[in-house]
């Protein structure tokens, strides 16, 4: 078996990626895995010869990549500070009942988000559950502002909708 040629763009900027990385984590061995997903995107990237700028296009990357982990660390640091015992928080322990029906509403709002068009859905699930600004989500969708605002409208209100009749207080017009 042939050995394959190595990308002459991900010799060149390894390096620089590397140390951008590490630079901006508290773990050396996750920015050299971070720098590893920096590099399988790009080789992955179909539209690779088109790129003019290949090193500011690795940078943005990392950014992207950088700014994803933070927003999980964050997400996963409330969720182990909101992660105390009811009796500790003063409220009572939920009872089964209200546990079946929390399960249910998150089940029909899985089934809801499933039945959006994969746009709305990525629009509505980075700009609700990643927190990204409507212009951030125009950039990362290649879109307008504009149309990234009528894909979010749309999908709340399907959602709306389909979850009122669900639960059998649908509105009419």
């Amino acid at each position: 078996m042939q050995r394959p040629k190595p990308d002459p763009v991900a010799h060149g900027f390894y390096a620089d990626i590397l140390h951008f990385l590490r630079k901006r984590m508290d773990n050396a061995s996750d920015a050299a895995d971070m720098t590893q997903d920096v590099f399988a995107q790009w080789l992955g990237y179909r539209d690779r010869a088109k790129v003019e700028q290949p090193r500011a296009f690795l940078f943005q990357v990392a950014r992207n990549l950088l700014s994803d982990h933070w927003r999980r660390q964050k997400v996963r640091h409330a969720a182990l500070a909101d992660d105390t015992l009811p009796e500790q928080q003063g409220a009572p322990a939920n009872d089964p009942l209200d546990h079946a029906q929390q399960q249910q509403r998150l089940n029909q709002l899985r089934q809801v988000l499933a039945e959006l068009s994969p746009r709305r859905r990525e629009a509505l699930m980075l700009h609700r559950f990643e927190g990204l600004t409507q212009a951030q989500i125009a950039e990362r969708m290649n879109i307008s502002v504009s149309m990234v605002e009528k894909h979010i409208a749309a999908a709340l209100l399907q959602c709306k909708q389909r979850l009122d009749s669900d639960n059998g207080t649908e509105q009419f017009p």
